[in-house]
């Protein structure tokens, strides 16, 4: 995997509009690599910018400047004439500058040319390079030239010719992946102690890697935390499946709004509502036919969080078995009542425990004085505090 370059951190004032922007010679590799690579991103769910309406022709306007600003992560392409071309060098320069001030992710890729010759601008890379700083003024070869300094020193990927470049394609697509999975979008649950611990033993469970449909259930006492960290983990994976909803009881108790309750048909009045949400659209009709729902859900990829359930039959109603969903799907339950998960067919199972003691006292100090020990003077009162809560 890459360990592509970030400087800095981004605050969470940063408002990513794409995940990727790809830094490319067209005359290279637009037709071929390129192509292959953005349709993989596609296959991922990874939005990547592309710049078929801007008009290359023109001097690098804003609107591109802002797309390298708003991409998480810049992909830059080297090929033998990328430094022909004063968009590409340019592009390269605002790259850096993204990278120093705002902790841009940065992932070089080397398409059949040695990174030695873009470093020292050497080979017929350099005297492409030449060529283009002929007329220039020394600024701007010198910032070029620093820029391409930079980015080569990244850890990146070198496709040499006669390469598998499918498996390539795929192995850094995926790297892009879990770049994004690394850095989420927002920073809503970084304030709670403890909860990485928590989404990496859920991670486990849902091997996200296999694509089988499996569903998990995550039980434990009221109070604990299992809504912040099933929202968490529907932050941290959505982007990764076609459709996604979470259902809380809100949402299941407006379904339930003009049904009886012991009516026979309250069952396809839930499956109409959750069917709707998931699939956005009015109207749905279900019947009383084996597979009517396989039918209509079998050919995507979900994700479904239903939090604080406590009803078997709601269960039983909206995700009643796992061939409903296509392949790669993922149903989280999450529940006070681990005998309900059981009942329902559910072997994977996270508990969520208490926190131990120095996890307690994090989160007690945290909230009391806004840092992760207390100060000096305060750690024999903090842990009588944290104590006194059964610790």
């Amino acid at each position: 995997m890459v360990s592509p370059s970030s400087s800095s951190s981004c605050s969470s004032s940063c408002n990513w509009s794409y995940d990727v922007f790809p830094s490319f010679s067209g005359e290279d590799v637009h037709k071929t690599f390129l192509s292959h690579f953005l349709k993989e991103l596609d296959g991922k769910l990874i939005i990547a910018f592309k710049e078929n309406e801007i008009d290359r022709s023109l001097s690098i306007g804003h609107e591109l400047m802002q797309a390298i600003r708003d991409s998480r992560i810049a992909v830059v392409v080297f090929s033998q004439n990328y430094a022909s071309s004063t968009w590409c060098l340019n592009e390269l320069l605002k790259i850096v500058k993204c990278k120093k001030d705002l902790g841009q992710l940065v992932i070089p890729i080397f398409y059949r040319l040695d990174p030695t010759h873009v470093r020292k601008q050497t080979g017929d890379f350099g005297d492409i390079f030449n060529k283009t700083c002929e007329y220039k003024t020394e600024d701007a070869k010198t910032r070029w030239r620093g820029a391409l300094t930079d980015v080569v020193k990244i850890l990146g990927y070198h496709i040499v010719t006669g390469a598998n470049e499918a498996g390539m394609i795929e192995e850094i697509a995926n790297d892009v992946l879990g770049n994004l999975q690394l850095s989420p979008s927002d920073n809503d649950f970084d304030e709670f102690v403890g909860i990485e611990d928590h989404i990496k033993k859920m991670s486990s469970l849902l091997s996200l890697e296999s694509e089988e449909v499996r569903m998990v259930g995550m039980w434990g006492t009221s109070g604990i935390g299992k809504t912040i960290i099933a929202r968490a983990l529907y932050s941290r994976l959505s982007r990764q499946f076609q459709s996604k909803i979470f259902i809380d009881r809100v949402f299941i108790s407006r379904s339930k709004e003009g049904a009886d309750l012991v009516d026979y048909n309250m069952k396809l009045h839930l499956q109409r509502h959750f069917l709707a949400q998931l699939l956005g659209k009015k109207d749905i009709k279900v019947d009383n036919s084996i597979g009517a729902i396989e039918k209509m859900l079998k050919h995507q990829k979900y994700l479904i969080i239903i939090d604080d359930l406590d009803d078997q039959d709601v269960l039983d109603a909206i995700v009643g078995r796992s061939q409903w969903f296509g392949n790669g799907s993922r149903i989280i339950v999450v529940t006070k009542n681990k005998h309900l998960l059981r009942d329902h067919g559910i072997d994977h199972i996270y508990e969520v425990c208490l926190p131990s003691y120095e996890l307690a006292l994090k989160m007690f100090c945290r909230s009391a004085f806004m840092k992760n020990s207390p100060p000096h003077g305060f750690l024999e009162l903090a842990s009588e505090v944290v104590s006194c809560a059964g610790y």
